[in-house]
C-alpha cells in the first residue's frame, strides 16, 4: 500500500503514476484508469488543450488549481473539490499550487 500524501522532496515535473488500470471486458464493460497526479506550479504550455476520449473525474485532494475550458469557463478548486470533464471537453491546466503541492486523483473511464 502506498500512502497518497507521500510526496518526494522535490518536484521539478508533474508525476503521473498509475494506482489502477482495467482494460475493456470481454462482455463490453468499460475500462477505468485511476491516476495520481503531482503538480508543483506546473501547468499546460501555452496553446495546449487535453482533447482525450474518455471521460475524466478530477478530485483535487491537496494544493489550489485553475482548469480553464476551451469555451471560455473556467473554474478554481481547492483541496476536496472534485470536477467531472466529459470526453472530448477541451480544457487546460492554469494554474497549480507549490506549497503546497497539487495531488489529484483522477479517474478515466469510457
Amino acid at each position: 500500500m502506498t500512502n497518497i500524501f507521500a510526496l518526494p522532496p522535490n518536484i521539478p515535473e508533474e508525476i503521473i503514476e498509475i494506482l489502477h488500470e482495467s482494460p475493456v471486458s470481454g462482455y463490453g464493460i468499460a475500462g477505468v484508469r485511476i491516476e495520481r497526479i503531482i503538480s508543483a506550479g506546473q501547468k499546460s504550455p501555452e496553446g495546449f488543450w487535453y482533447d482525450q476520449t474518455e471521460n475524466e473525474w478530477v478530485l483535487l485532494v491537496q494544493g489550489e488549481a485553475r482548469v480553464a475550458f476551451d469555451d471560455g469557463a473556467a473554474v478554481s478548486i481547492t483541496a476536496g473539490d472534485h470536477i467531472f470533464i466529459p470526453a472530448r471537453r477541451r480544457h487546460r491546466v492554469e494554474y497549480t499550487s507549490i506549497e503546497p503541492p497539487c495531488v489529484w486523483v483522477c479517474v478515466f473511464f469510457g
